[in-house]
């Protein structure tokens, strides 16, 4: 096992302790950037996760207003769009990172839209990816610290609090079972026996080249980008 694999070991720890402490420090969303730009450092890329994921979270919120004006629910839509793309683009250099760690992917094509496998051909194919799990324990601690703040108001009755208790603890179940996926995964690839790929979303509604709507507003003449 590399110097790099060893660093993978408990990583499902680390996501949760990194989200809790995120979520912590800014007292809810959305939590702070990271620090400093590290292009190579799969923590740093989680980190910037979280952060998109929770200033979606803030987004969200405020788009369902219902005594604020049309313009004001379009600027949350459009944030949302915006945030919803650098998440994906967070999840996929998660993704690429810790592939490279693994030496499951060839660090020269990691970042392509064709990344090479060097994945055994006897390793099975996990469809969901790393980043996937790790972006879906980062919304679990989001839904996690707006839960438990459920069960401490004080302007609501005891069983608005109870029902609240019984929501958090499945959410922490839940988050807990993906961070057994994690971990499982990351050593079933370890060990040769599994590995995944990274998935480019394409998100093709965000590109002006691609979403018919957007092309139709430039016109014929400006369809090329």
């Amino acid at each position: 096992m590399t110097s790099e694999e060893n660093t993978l070991s408990g990583l499902a720890a680390q996501v949760i302790d990194l989200h809790d402490a995120a979520l912590a420090a800014s007292g809810g969303p959305p939590v702070a950037a990271p620090a400093e730009p590290q292009d190579f450092n799969h923590l740093y890329w989680i980190r910037a996760n979280h952060r998109f994921n929770s200033l979606l979270w803030a987004e969200e919120d405020l788009a369902r207003r219902t005594q604020v004006g049309d313009s004001e629910i379009a600027a949350n839509k459009r944030a949302i769009d915006g945030y919803n793309q650098a998440r994906n683009d967070a999840t996929e250099r998660v993704d690429e990172l810790l592939l490279v760690s693994l030496g499951l992917v060839d660090r020269a094509s990691a970042a392509t839209a064709s990344p090479v496998s060097l994945a055994s051909a006897s390793a099975r194919l996990n469809s969901e990816t790393a980043g996937s799990i790790i972006d879906r324990m980062s919304i679990m601690a989001l839904k996690v610290h707006a839960m438990r703040w459920q069960t401490q108001r004080t302007d609501v009755d005891d069983e608005h609090r109870q029902s609240s208790a019984v929501k958090l603890a499945r959410l922490e179940q839940q988050r807990k079972d993906l961070a057994s996926c994690l971990d499982r995964l990351v050593a079933d690839c370890q060990s040769g026996a599994a590995h995944f790929k990274i998935y480019r979303q394409f998100k093709m509604y965000n590109d002006p080249r691609f979403n018919p709507a957007l092309v139709a507003e430039r016109g014929p003449s400006q369809g090329k980008a």
